[in-house]
């Protein structure tokens, strides 16, 4: 629904709900671009360490964490101001980031080092650090489980962390060089983009075992899943396309082409949109899963129209059952009016009608529709009378 360019080489990317903003991280660029989700565009762009790579936001507490693979650092920032609060050292080449705000703490991957720190949100000091598989990478926090998930790309599996004793309970087998895991606490399900194999690996969080093994594109990298909408977004980064899974089938329904190499994905459940950042052209993709809905006007306006006279209006929309509304445009209030489908004829000059129809679980709001008719002067002295002639 919308291509938004941001700064260069963008990796990471995450959603705010709350705030209703989307967070880039430009490793080329050593900053952050802030998306306004409701009009779709960069309204901030913040410098932070070198090369970040990837980025979680934490809606409760109202900040954003920023690994910076080259300066060994994680970046936090004040999510009003748009301003780094703090710089944290962590350990070598931090590539994944993951925020839990229920316990208040941060997991940051460090990919040179094998492990992951631990970070107190409300201190901002790493207070663990836990071994892990070889390259570990990807994070995410399972908070119906209170479990961590990090993929070590050099060993082929996924590490399963206990939130509250940092003690890796389980080493599950995946496919070759996972990358990166996406938890739905919904379904208390797994997902891992294995981007030597070009597959995901369904893991079931209970049992910590690998269920299911998904084909997508080329190259997944990114995944991420929405629970409102039961699906599982993958970045293909070798087939510029995102493959769309449903999370109760394990199946592929719908592959969506998006910009080049891309990277990192984030869904928004609310919105209902998703957001992939493709670092090939420096651009972030706005996905929607809702349909469209087209409203067509179903009546013209008369011949002829004069001051006196009026118009039923009509149209038809899309598939939501919601019903189309019609106003007038503010700028020809002083030409015309409207009582439920009847639009009156005030005076001369162009009367512009606006159509609405709102949207619902599964349709966007549709476009909004203009009819314009051209008034005329009243010229029969019966008719007019009273009127302006």
């Amino acid at each position: 629904t919308a291509t938004v360019p941001v700064g260069s080489g963008p990796y990471g990317v995450a959603a705010d709900p709350a705030a209703g903003t989307v967070y880039v991280a430009n490793a080329v660029d050593n900053t952050v671009s802030v998306i306004d989700v409701a009009t779709s565009a960069v309204t901030a762009t913040i410098p932070v360490g070198a090369f970040p790579y990837a980025v979680a936001a934490d809606p409760a507490a109202g900040t954003v964490y920023v690994a910076n693979a080259d300066a060994d650092t994680v970046s936090v920032i004040d999510a009003a101001a748009n301003t780094v609060t703090a710089t944290v050292p962590v350990g070598s080449g931090p590539y994944g980031v993951a925020a839990d705000p229920a316990a208040g703490t941060v997991y940051v991957t460090n990919s040179g080092a094998s492990t992951v720190s631990v970070i107190d949100a409300a201190t901002n000091a790493v207070t663990a650090t836990i071994s892990v598989g070889t390259y570990p990478y990807g994070v995410a926090a399972d908070l119906a489980t209170g479990t961590v998930d990090v993929t070590n790309t050099g060993a082929s599996t996924v590490s399963v962390i206990d939130a509250a004793t940092n003690a890796v309970t389980a080493t599950v087998p995946v496919g070759t060089y996972p990358y990166w895991v996406a938890a739905d606490p919904a379904t208390g399900t797994v997902y891992v983009t294995n981007q030597g194999s070009d597959s995901v690996s369904v893991i079931d969080a209970t049992t910590s075992t690998a269920t299911a093994t998904i084909p997508v594109g080329s190259y997944p990298y990114g995944v991420a899943a929405d629970p409102a909408a039961g699906d599982v977004y993958v970045a293909n980064s070798g087939s510029g396309t995102v493959s769309v899974i449903d999370a109760a089938t394990n199946a592929v329904t719908a592959t969506v082409p998006v910009g080049s190499d891309p990277f990192g994905v984030a869904a928004d459940p609310g919105a209902g949109t998703v957001y992939v950042a493709n670092s090939g052209d420096n651009t972030v993709s706005v996905i929607s899963h809702h349909a469209a809905q087209v409203i067509t006007f179903t009546s013209a306006p008369p011949a002829a129209p004069v001051v006196g006279g009026t118009y039923s209006v009509s149209a038809t929309g899309g598939g939501s059952g919601n019903p189309v509304t019609f106003t007038i445009d503010a700028a020809s209030t002083p030409v015309c009016s409207i009582s439920g489908p009847v639009v009156t004829f005030d005076a001369d000059g162009n009367c512009v009608i606006d159509a609405d129809q709102a949207g619902d679980a599964g349709f966007l709001a549709a476009p909004p529709a203009r009819q314009t008719v051209t008034v005329g002067a009243c010229r029969s002295w019966p008719w007019c009378r009273g009127r302006r002639r």
